[in-house]
Formats: C-alpha cells, structure tokens, sequence
C-alpha cells in the first residue's frame, strides 16, 4: 500500500511538471512577439522617466511585490535600477481604502494619487475578472498609461472588456490550472525584464522597435 501511494505520488509529480512545461511552451511560442513589443514600450517610458505601476490580488500580489523589486532593485549590480510600485505593498493604506471606499477601489484609488504620464500600468489576475484591477486598467488607459495585462484561463472580464495595450493570458481550463498560469506569469515578468535591460543597452531607436528589427 506504502509502495503504491509513492509511486502515485512520483507520477503526480511527473504529470505536473510536464504540464507546466507544455503551458509554458505553448504560452510562449504564441506570446513572442507581443513580449518584444511590450518590453521595448516599458523601455520607451523608462526612458522618458516613467514608473512601473503593479497590482495583484491574492497570490498575484506576491508576483506584484517581485515585479516592483526586480526594477528598483536589479539582482545584475550594474544594471539601472527604475521606480517601481507595488500597489499592494501597504497594509494600512489598503485596508483603510477597503474600509472607506470598498475593495473595487483599493487600485484605482492609488493610480489617480500617483501615476502620471509616461507610466506603465501592470495588472495581474488568474482569472482575468478581478474587478479591482478592471477599475485600474480602465482609469490607466483613460489617463495615457502603458497598460500591462498578465492573465489566465480565457483571460475574463479584464480581456473581453478593458482596452489593454498588452495582454498576455494563459490558457487554462479550470480554477484548478491556476498554479500552471501562475508558473508561466513568473518566467514572463522575468523575460520583460531581461529584455527592457537588454533593450536599454542598444543604441538603435525603441521607438521604432519591431520583432523584425529587434
């Protein structure tokens, strides 16, 4: 009975990591070019001296904090560190928003204190229908941001219904493959980063910046 359980459990483990790898793969072979395009825009407005913006809730808000870390504080010393904020980084300030004005409001509240022209606008939800963020990504727009989408199962309401300039969903059939979209939101966030990098160092123009001449 012991033996059995262990072998189940081994295959399990085999399953899963073999299912993450083929998500991964079929994200990214659709995705390519849209990442280029969406790290040579963050690099734009970098350059400009933007801001990156994140937001997420639950789990996604750990994928926000690690985002906004990997700008302002680049493992690779002597790349450029870049302003960015974690919108769920204080406690206080969220429950004190959820308390007065509701959870609908803790995102777009924060953007309309501190985002300005030139921003980027990154937004997370497994489910694409995080009504939060929906308010967020529809006040960025309004206001000339940059908007970011990381998405997952059909990419939701955020997808069918906000104007996003860059919407990256992972296909997933069931609540139950969050953990596969959140394992291909990972690797994501950390290719945009390499290439901004990447891109910041070149000295050809970002504006006209395409798959084809990248």
């Amino acid at each position: 009975m012991t033996l059995t359980a262990n072998q189940a459990s081994l295959e399990s483990i085999l399953n899963k990591a073999a299912e993450s790898r083929r998500t991964q793969q079929r994200f990214f072979e659709k995705y390519a070019p849209q990442i280029v395009e969406a790290a040579a825009a963050i690099a734009n407005s970098l350059v400009k001296g933007g801001k990156i913006l994140v937001a997420g809730n639950g789990g996604s808000s750990c994928d926000s904090a690690h985002i906004a870390v990997e700008f302002t504080h680049p493992i690779i010393e002597e790349l450029t560190a870049f302003e960015a904020v974690d919108l769920t980084a204080n406690p206080a300030l969220l429950t004190a928003l959820i308390n007065d004005v509701g959870l609908e409001e803790v995102f777009v509240r924060q953007l309309a204190n501190q985002a300005k022209l030139n921003d980027i606008f990154i937004g997370i939800s497994t489910s694409g229908n995080s009504l939060n963020l929906i308010k967020a990504f529809d006040w960025a727009k309004e206001n000339g941001l940059i908007t970011i989408a990381l998405l997952g199962c059909d990419g939701g309401k955020i997808a069918s219904n906000c104007k996003i300039d860059f919407s990256f969903i992972v296909e997933a059939a069931s609540d139950r493959n969050i953990h596969r979209v959140q394992e291909v939101h990972l690797p994501l966030y950390h290719i945009l980063w390499d290439l901004v990098h990447s891109f910041l160092a070149e000295k050809t123009p970002l504006e006209s910046r395409t798959l084809a001449s990248s």
